[in-house]
């Protein structure tokens, strides 16, 4: 959400004024797969085992389907709406701040859930998720999901910290030295979102409801505490493999963060930085990732293949391990030799209520209500980030 392309802004400007629904003909049968599908994922979602041999869910399914999965990584939402707008893709693994956008902007297809006899499986609160289901009709089938939680260094907490406003506000922590250039934030427009929660708790006469439908009134305030949290913000993120560093070696001691990032750190045996999370009493917000198919997939059967393996329990299990996420299939969470039984009770299966997961901001957020809509939030957030 860093790359503010104007194609992005185009497709953000199309949500405000209405644009039409993705009417793409449906597929009523799976024919002879076409030898190949192309992925527009986010990190660590498509493993064949070049990182570690035994997290690899992409060898079997080329070899029993004969479609070859080619992969490009994409670093924030944005840059995912832009790779799938420009074509030549097949799939897309899109968190809730892209989905409306790529549903509105005619860029992905209604899927065929009958075609996919796993879909049933689907942990029933994301079957029909308001992020990939519009008018009853789906538009792809839920992936993983998970909380951004608050990483932190144990050194300079005697305690986990209870409160967001660690990186919010400015304040001397444990280790008796100020917070100032020492946190970072997420990078992004709907990291507006986590500001706009830590205002729902701490200043409940501005009436926000959801962090993601904001009125003028509650925008501005939500900026006005990004803007006073810049002063704190040694660096804002968007690749999980830096902000790793950053806490190694750069004196980073508090963020918003994913579970990998703190799966991994915890992980590493050498390390000299204790690392934790923590889900503050505010909550948190979260992702709930949908696999969604082009409107113009070159290579549709090969598609709807991925999407039915996509939901086994192993495939399911077999991320969750890898990326610290919760599979969409509950099944998934039982009976699987690298997520374990516990696994999905670590990585938070029961925040699922705490959470306020993804999603678009839009113009009419229903009950006649007019909010901030996501061009905003681009140009807003932009401007912070930037030190404008």
């Amino acid at each position: 959400m860093t790359r503010f392309t104007r194609l992005a802004l185009m497709t953000a400007a199309g949500i405000a004024v209405g644009a039409t629904f993705a009417q793409a003909d449906m597929l009523q049968k799976i024919g002879p797969g076409e030898g190949e599908v192309a992925i527009v994922a986010w990190p660590g979602y498509i493993e064949r085992g070049e990182s570690d041999k035994a997290y690899d869910w992409v060898t079997n399914f080329e070899k029993e389907s004969g479609c070859k999965v080619s992969v490009k990584l994409a670093a924030s939402s944005d840059e995912m709406v832009t790779l799938m707008n420009a074509g030549g893709y097949d799939l897309v693994t899109a968190s809730g701040d892209a989905t409306i956008r790529l549903i509105r902007g005619g860029t992905v297809q209604e899927i065929n859930t009958a075609l996919i006899p796993s879909y049933s499986a689907i942990d029933p609160r994301l079957q029909s998720s308001p992020w990939h289901t519009v008018d009853g009709k789906h538009y792809g089938a839920a992936w993983q999901w998970g909380p951004n939680v608050l990483m932190y260094n144990e050194a300079a907490f005697k305690e986990p910290p209870k409160s967001w406003n660690v990186v919010f506000e400015e304040m001397t922590l444990a280790d008796g030295k100020s917070n100032k250039g020492r946190v970072e934030a997420y990078s992004g427009p709907i990291y507006l979102a986590d500001a706009a929660l830590y205002l729902m708790h701490h200043k409940p006469e501005l009436g926000i409801k959801d962090p993601y439908y904001l009125d003028d009134k509650q925008f501005a305030a939500a900026v006005d505490l990004l803007k006073q949290q810049r002063q704190l913000v040694a660096k804002y993120w968007n690749d999980y493999a830096a902000q790793m560093d950053d806490f190694k070696n750069e004196g980073i001691v508090a963020s918003t963060s994913w579970p990998l990032q703190v799966i991994l750190l915890q992980g590493e045996k050498d390390s000299k930085v204790k690392i934790n999370s923590v889900v503050p009493e505010e909550g948190v917000t979260g992702w709930a990732d949908t696999t969604m198919m082009a409107a113009t997939a070159p290579h549709p059967n090969c598609a709807y293949l991925w999407l039915e393996h996509s939901l086994k329990p192993k495939t399911q299990a077999d991320v969750a391990a890898w990326f610290g996420s919760v599979p969409a299939v509950p099944a998934a969470c039982k009976g699987q030799e690298l997520l374990g039984d516990e696994g999905c009770t670590a990585h938070g299966i029961d925040l699922f209520e705490k959470v306020h997961f993804w999603k678009t901001p839009v113009k009419d957020c229903g009950d006649g209500k007019t909010c901030v809509d996501y061009k905003s939030w681009v140009e807003a957030v932009n401007a912070v980030q930037s030190g404008q």
